[in-house]
């Protein structure tokens, strides 16, 4: 972040020195095998050990294709995954489901839908292979040709729909965060554990491969004793341009006549329709198509699926804002009762990432490398404002906080001990979106930056614009600053990781499914129940001490599964300001 791009050619070019060094997980990024996946195999079986196909592919369901949903629905892999059902109840999720995403090129990149997917040819054709639920999600969750189920629903859905599941005999991969609160993670623990089926949760940083090549830098020690990490999540939104306050039906909002922007949209997009030629034309009824599907949200009885409608009122009782139910399901982020806010959509991605970062760190030097999985943090302090926004919602529109995690060598009962800490500070805010979204860990030897899941850079100490090589010494590699370009070891770590790096979707439902088709207890999710767990407490807690202006010290119980004491009953918490 805010590096020039000559200095970040440098740091990808320093990483991949490192990775193409040995200090990946695996060597399986060097030789035949990296030239296979320059070939186009792909890389997450490889690399994390799993099979490169099932044989006979999972048949899931996807309950929730909304923007997450729709985005697992296009990391699928046929090899792995059969999705034979969908649930939602908007049109306009399920038309972008079979369709994709035309409203750009990007869009359509990470959301081809099923008809691409799986190269059929009309949406006639893909329901005959695609079941579609659009009433109740139940009925999916029971539908006996369905093995497992893929949960993108709001959040305060999760817990629910898991859990249902679960009981009904199917395994799950739920989205980010685990649920809404940490009762109902810690609930839906219990139920995995007691059916015996597998609980994923969508953290894909577990599965992104420049994460766990950065991981192993720290392992080795190349950026020395890791003491800061700073990390953001900066947007550009502002009121009337809010990427969470999705265009709305017309008609949608109680007392006026509603957003019109769709409608203005659609006559506009006839218009740019009627002059097209060539392959312009195709492109204009995709476009079309999904507008108009989108608009079809407005016949939704959303009031019918438990959404309920918002009256906001200022200091003195004056209504400042009405909300319709209909309104609280696409909006749903928005507000307090279906959604967590920053912390919880954007600000656990970036804690896990820390949390990953600072094991790792642990794990260098532990005896025992099978006990170090997630460090718990120690305290957090937060704070949070809606500075730009105004009524429409209740979540903020700032958040920041800094957490303190035992650094090796913590004893909280030493007066030295007690200071060996590691800082984090994470920022995110709207209005602004100056330097986009990563993670900059800070080392006594180097340092370590991430950007967009998609960039890693690796500079000696704070040095941004000296290419490095990676020796060996007695003890262990180090970083050597040096004049010239790095050799060809470099070359080939470039080119094994590639260009384009999958940011983990495709491989967190390969392996999901992978783990559901090879039972065994060593067969494992990389975020399974107790990591997620671990995540949800790090964004609940969070939240609340934003929320209530606080600094909140963790307790181990809030993270142990089987344990019922939670932050939002602890009784120090609940008699606070």
């Amino acid at each position: 972040m805010y590096l020039t791009p000559e200095e970040k050619q440098i740091g990808k070019d320093n990483f991949n020195t490192a990775v193409a060094y040995g200090l990946s997980r695996r060597d399986l990024l060097k030789g035949t095998i990296a030239a296979g996946l320059v070939a186009g195999g792909g890389l997450g079986s490889f690399y994390y050990g799993y099979g490169k196909s099932l044989g006979d592919p999972l048949r899931i369901g996807v309950i929730g294709t909304g923007d997450e949903g729709c985005v697992l629905l296009g990391a699928v892999n046929p090899e792995f995954i059969q999705v034979v059902a969908i649930a939602d109840i908007r049109p306009y999720n399920i038309h972008r489901a079979f369709h994709g995403d035309w409203y750009s090129d990007a869009q359509l990149k990470v959301r081809p839908g099923l008809i691409a997917k799986y190269g059929w040819k009309t949406e006639d054709e893909a329901r005959r292979h695609v079941k579609v639920y659009d009433q109740d999600y139940k009925e999916l969750i029971h539908d006996p040709n369905v093995e497992a189920v893929v949960i993108a629903l709001p959040l305060h859905l999760h817990a629910p729909a898991a859990i249902e599941a679960m009981r009904a005999g199917k395994h799950v991969l739920t989205e980010k965060l685990m649920a809404k609160t940490v009762a109902e993670c810690k609930e839906m623990a219990k139920v995995a554990a007691e059916t015996g089926k597998i609980l994923a949760v969508g953290h894909q940083r577990h599965y992104n491969i420049l994460y766990d090549n950065a991981k192993d830098i720290i392992k080795n020690g190349l950026i020395g004793d890791l003491h800061y990490i700073r990390a953001q999540w900066h947007r550009g939104n502002l009121p009337g341009k809010d990427s969470w306050a999705q265009p709305l039906p017309p008609g949608t909002r109680k007392g006026d006549k509603g957003d019109d922007k769709l409608a203005k949209d659609l006559e506009n997009w006839k218009k740019q329709l009627a002059k097209a030629e060539g392959a312009e034309i195709e492109k204009w009824q995709k476009k079309i198509a999904q507008l108009e599907a989108q608009i079809r949200d407005k016949t939704v009885d959303a009031a019918k699926y438990g959404y309920e409608e918002k009256v906001v009122k200022d200091a003195a009782g004056n209504v400042k804002y009405q909300a319709s139910p209909l309104e609280e399901l696409i909006r749903w982020r928005l507000w307090a009762r279906t959604g967590g806010g920053l912390m919880v959509e954007l600000g656990s991605h970036q804690l896990d990432a820390a949390s990953i970062f600072i094991a790792a760190l642990h794990e260098a030097v532990a005896k025992d490398k099978n006990e170090i999985k997630h460090v718990h943090p120690l305290n957090v302090a937060a704070g949070g404002s809606r500075a730009l926004f105004d009524w429409d919602r209740e979540i903020e529109d700032h958040l920041y906080c800094v957490l303190e995690f035992p650094a090796p060598g913590y004893d909280a009962k030493d007066p030295l001990g007690r200071l060996r800490k590691i800082g984090v500070s994470y920022a995110s805010i709207n209005g602004n979106g100056f330097g986009g979204y990563g993670e900059i860990v800070f080392g006594t030897k180097g340092t370590l930056i991430l950007e967009l899941e998609k960039e890693s850079m690796l500079f000696k100490e704070s040095d941004t614009k000296s290419r490095i090589e990676i020796k060996e010494s007695k003890t262990g590699p180090t970083i050597d600053t040096q004049a010239s370009a790095p050799g060809h070891a470099a070359a080939q770590g470039a080119a094994a990781i590639g260009p384009d790096v999958s940011r983990g979707y495709r491989e967190e439902l390969e392996h999901w499914a992978w783990c559901i088709r090879n039972p065994d207890p060593k067969n494992k999710p990389r975020c399974g129940p107790e990591v997620a767990l671990g995540d949800a407490v790090i964004a609940l807690t969070t939240n609340i001490a934003a929320r209530k202006g606080m600094r909140i010290e963790f307790k181990e119980e809030w993270f142990d599964p089987k344990r019922p004491e939670t932050p939002e009953t602890d009784p120090e918490i609940a008699k606070s300001a």
